[in-house]
């Protein structure tokens, strides 16, 4: 099993900012909304600001349905609150006038699954139908763990988890990644960030389920506003 596509539960730049970061966002911690602020400045205002966060809004799930194929997308370029806002408007349209949310034609997870399942067979690997459908068996074949990683990401931001912050180090499409996955009481998001070793204008990419989009929208206004003042 190829490891070095992902890893769990690792030391991620939130640990140079904050002692304990796994209890910093609990909702007893000390200090909580001075963390969140924090967090929410370093790892998604500035990268906004500099013209590097792309947000990414999934939905299609639902009902415990988790099949590859019927997770949609749609990303948007954000380098400001207004495009944010324009974003979460465009949701909130779709909703009230009972039309399909936008999505994007390619599959964020059926599509890389299917090439990593081709190159997998090329090279002489001899793969299951139960191997295909149980995406806690992909790490069988290369590829499939930072696949099963971004699975069970998308899959807690759209069904919950109880963990209010995780961190995990993972390749994506644009290099390794650190995922920051947040399951506050504020809102359900992930911040996929690039690593110290990246250079300083690799991308950021904010994950969140469309149910999400006003209450981030709320949360980075309020954080924005106030980091404002210093």
């Amino acid at each position: 099993m190829p490891y070095t596509e992902a890893k769990e539960h690792v030391n991620g730049r939130l640990h140079a900012l904050f002692a304990d970061p796994y209890r910093a966002f609990e909702n007893d911690a000390n200090e909580r909304q001075l963390h969140l602020r924090l967090m929410l400045y370093v790892l998604a205002v500035r990268p906004m600001a500099q013209g590097l966060l792309t947000l990414r809004v999934i939905h299609g799930w639902e009902n415990g349905g988790c099949e590859p194929e019927a997770l949609q997308h749609v990303d948007y370029a954000i380098d400001d609150l207004d495009a944010l806002r324009a974003a979460s408007s465009e949701f909130a349209e779709a909703y009230r006038l009972k039309r399909d949310f936008p999505s994007e034609q390619s599959a964020i997870l059926a599509d890389p699954l299917a090439d990593a399942i081709a190159e997998a067979k090329a090279e002489g690997a001899a793969l299951t139908t139960e191997t295909l459908a149980i995406p806690a068996r992909w790490p069988t074949f290369q590829g499939g763990l930072a696949l099963y990683t971004l699975f069970k990401m998308y899959h807690r931001l759209i069904y919950g988890e109880d963990d209010a912050y995780r961190c995990s180090l993972c390749l994506t499409p644009h290099g390794e990644r650190e995922i920051h996955e947040f399951h506050l009481e504020e809102g359900e998001f992930a911040l996929l960030t690039p690593t110290p070793a990246a250079s300083r204008d690799a991308p950021t990419l904010l994950v969140l389920h469309e149910s999400q989009l006003e209450p981030l929208t709320m949360l980075l206004e309020e954080s924005t506003a106030l980091l404002a003042t210093f």
